[in-house]
């Protein structure tokens, strides 16, 4: 009775995986062709730090937790 039900429950992660996964190369994609070259390598970098240090700081500032 629920054997149909289950084997659709149990899709559901891998479908998850191939969305995400498919979201993740269609966005990054275009950057590939800018990796080739040292400097836009450097740039992109930087720029992906910059991003992540950014977020850290905004996030530890938002909800306090760079206080004693």
């Amino acid at each position: 009775m629920f054997d149909g039900f289950w084997d659709n429950v149990f899709r559901y992660p891998r479908y998850l995986i191939s969305i995400v996964l498919g979201i993740f190369l269609n966005t990054f994609e275009p950057l590939f062709p800018l990796l080739k070259r040292p400097i836009t390598l450097i740039a992109v970098l930087g720029l992906f730090v910059g991003g992540l240090a950014f977020i850290t700081f905004t996030l530890r500032a938002m909800l306090g937790l760079g206080t004693i």
